[in-house]
């Protein structure tokens, strides 16, 4: 028989003692079957050279590392905001000028775009008309003048500095205010300042106060108030007065700066206070439940009553609309002699003469911690204060001779 056994069919020859192997290449054996490391452009088909996987690696530069940056930070935005790069338009990241809007309109993306627009500048018609176009605007208009020292409640140094030459504006030459008692604040450990609450549509009591403490105190010591909920529900006040020191008012927010020893002001009268008509100013509501009280006796706190005068003059609330307001998250809709006639220049405060006295500081020492669910005693402690306070109201508006010069 011709050819080799059946048993050896299939299986390859080795080789005699005369047959010469051919040598192997192993950097082409490598070349072939694994990727090249490095940058790579699209092959054609045809099969590349060994020296092409060994060209030379084209250092990338810094602004060119950065826009690639910015383009992937731009297609991560659309992914976030429920788009893929893909339904949004995003180009890739070596198309920089084709970035599509997450309409997918084919439009250029205002916000999405490495070189943003001013915010003056929106997209379409559709854009203005759309609410969610005013919320980005200003959402940006925030991150950009937000700061890296931002505490755990809000206040913000940066934009306090940036609005402390106006509040001592107002505090020496619009309102002039005068101080009494200010040696009653502690210079050190936690205190609550409990006073009226100014009538009107924006109360600028807290703020005041703050900027008298700061001012003349010996220690210069920090000041925040607890605000009302309704003015985190205003247009660009609830942020604005978070960062100038406002917290919102609740007993775990208090409690805690409590414990970091500060200095804090209340005004039990809440939104009753400062939505009291003209024809009650200066009549104090009712100081709530009893809050502030429970709140010196578990925390050991003493109390510095205050009471200012001057302040609800400044934007007199002829009428209160409530109904229509509530599904805003508003207590009321003010109107004034100027508001809302003059519209937002109408909201601007009367230059009336103040006046901030203080009392000497009430100490519950006598009472222990289990004192604060007393509500008998609650309620009789807070009375005491609320009359200690409408006391000093009626003293300082018994030797005023004018609203606007004291």
């Amino acid at each position: 028989m011709n050819g080799p056994p059946a048993s050896t069919r299939g299986r390859s020859e080795r080789p005699g003692p005369t047959q010469v192997v051919p040598s192997i290449d192993v950097e082409d054996e490598e070349t072939r079957y694994l990727a090249p490391i490095g940058p790579t452009e699209p092959s054609d088909g045809r099969k590349t050279q060994s020296s092409e996987a060994h060209a030379p690696v084209v250092p990338v530069t810094a602004e060119e590392l950065q826009r690639q940056i910015r383009e992937l930070e731009a297609r991560l935005k659309r992914m976030l905001a429920g788009a893929s790069p893909e339904a949004a338009g995003g180009a890739a990241p070596g198309e920089p000028e084709t970035e599509r809007s997450p309409r997918g309109d084919g439009a250029p993306a205002a916000a999405d775009a490495v070189g943003e627009p001013p915010l003056s500048e929106p997209g379409t018609a559709r854009d203005v008309l759309s609410t969610d176009f005013y919320l980005r605007q200003w959402g940006r208009a925030g991150l950009r003048r937000r700061t890296e020292e931002v505490d755990e409640f809000g206040f913000d140094p940066k934009s306090e500095a940036r609005y402390r030459p106006l509040f001592d504006f107002l505090y020496r030459h619009y309102f002039r205010i005068d101080l009494e008692g200010i040696e009653h604040v502690p210079s050190e450990g936690r205190c609550l300042v409990v006073s009226n609450h100014s009538g009107g549509p924006i109360p600028y009591d807290g703020l005041m106060l703050r900027a008298a403490v700061r001012r003349e105190h010996p220690a210069q010591r920090e000041l925040r108030w607890l605000a009302d909920d309704f003015v985190y529900y205003l247009p660009f006040a609830g942020t604005l007065m978070n960062r100038l020191g406002a917290v919102r008012a609740c007993q775990e927010n208090a409690e805690r700066l409590l414990a970091g020893e500060r200095l804090i002001a209340v005004f039990p009268e809440g939104a009753k206070g400062s939505g009291k008509l003209f024809k009650d100013r200066y009549r104090l509501q009712r100081f709530g439940r009893g809050g502030f009280i429970r709140l010196c006796l578990r925390t050991r706190t003493p109390l510095v009553p205050c009471a200012i005068v001057g302040a609800e003059e400044t934007n007199p609330l002829l009428y209160r609309v409530e109904h229509v307001t509530r599904a805003l998250g508003i207590p009321y809709l003010p109107i004034t002699p100027t508001f809302p006639l003059l519209g937002p220049l109408g909201l601007v405060p009367a230059p009336t003469k103040w006046k901030i006295r203080l009392a000497e500081p009430v100490r519950f020492d006598a009472y222990g911690p289990e004192a604060a669910d007393d509500e008998i005693l609650v309620r009789r402690l807070a009375e005491r204060v609320r009359a200690t306070i409408q006391g000093l109201i009626d003293d300082t508006l018994a030797t005023r001779r004018s609203v606007w010069f004291g």
